[in-house]
């Protein structure tokens, strides 16, 4: 989508850590804060399978996986602050130490004044429990500018709150605690998008879908390209729901990615058929 992207985070220091770091430096990401691990932990390994359009089996091997390796010692405050966004993952937060590296990360956004967006990304395997789940997930979406995750996630994050499970709940809780906005998904029924303007209701492009997983990092990363390019919230969160409709119709994830022409024309194509697929505040 055309943004200068960096990457903080700890890879195998072997041929397949070689194969990432490859991968990325093809995409244009910039590597300069990615280490090798030196203690022989490995890269985390998954195998999927899409056993219909609505039932995908998944099998991953995450027991000393590499990228849980992460120091607080890695992240460098200097880096942070040169960035308009920190994107900070759920996952990161499941095993220390790299744990405590994305709650220093989360610090140093706040010291640099670096927006933050907190992207839950629950994977129940890579947890010990629940209990350390719902403390940590809650504690980093403290102070973030933008949440988003399912509505399980969110739940999830909540559990030590004593909410009520509802969209309203969440949107008056977070935003009462200073974040600027909450990305609520609900799956094939849509998302919806809470502000302190008011509430965004986001239906999915109709599409054939081939698969049920790799919507959510096209939903997040084309929603972000839009705000940081200026768009309003209507026009990013239509990004957003196109570039998961299009990834569930297609076999692969990170190689499919639609581009901003990809995009646009997505959306004037459906739009043409279907009609708007946003509503909310046009003042965003």
């Amino acid at each position: 989508l055309g943004h200068k992207v960096g990457f903080i985070g700890k890879i195998s220091d072997d041929r397949f850590g070689d194969y990432v770091q490859n991968f990325f430096e093809n995409e244009g990401i910039d590597v300069s804060h990615v280490t090798r691990d030196q203690s022989g932990a490995s890269l985390g390994l998954t195998f999927t399978e899409i056993l219909s359009r609505d039932t995908s089996s998944i099998l991953m091997y995450r027991e000393g996986a590499a990228d849980l390796k992460l120091c607080p010692a890695d992240v460098d405050e200097n880096y942070i602050a040169s960035a308009k966004m920190l994107l900070l993952s759920g996952t990161a937060l499941a095993q220390s130490p790299s744990r405590e590296a994305t709650l220093k990360a989360k610090v140093l956004a706040h010291k640099t004044g670096t927006p933050i967006v907190f992207d839950a990304d629950y994977r129940a395997y890579t947890w010990v429990n629940d209990e350390e789940a719902a403390l940590y997930m809650h504690l980093c979406a403290q102070g973030a500018d933008i949440l988003m995750g399912s509505r399980g996630e969110f739940d999830r994050m909540e559990a030590l709150a004593g909410l009520d499970g509802t969209d309203e709940a969440s949107a008056q809780y977070w935003l009462g605690r200073g974040a600027r906005m909450l990305i609520i998904k609900h799956g094939k029924r849509g998302s919806a998008a809470y502000t302190p303007k008011g509430v965004y209701q986001v239906k999915p492009f109709p599409v054939e879908a081939l698969k049920s997983f790799g919507g959510g990092d096209g939903y997040g990363s084309a929603f972000l390209h839009g705000l940081l390019t200026g768009l309003s919230v209507k026009q990013a969160l239509e990004l957003g729901t196109a570039s998961a409709s299009m990834l569930v119709a297609s076999h692969a994830c990170s190689q499919d990615m639609p581009d901003r022409a990809q995009l646009d024309a997505f959306i004037k194509e459906k739009k043409a058929q279907y009609g708007e697929h946003v509503t909310g505040p046009d003042n965003e």
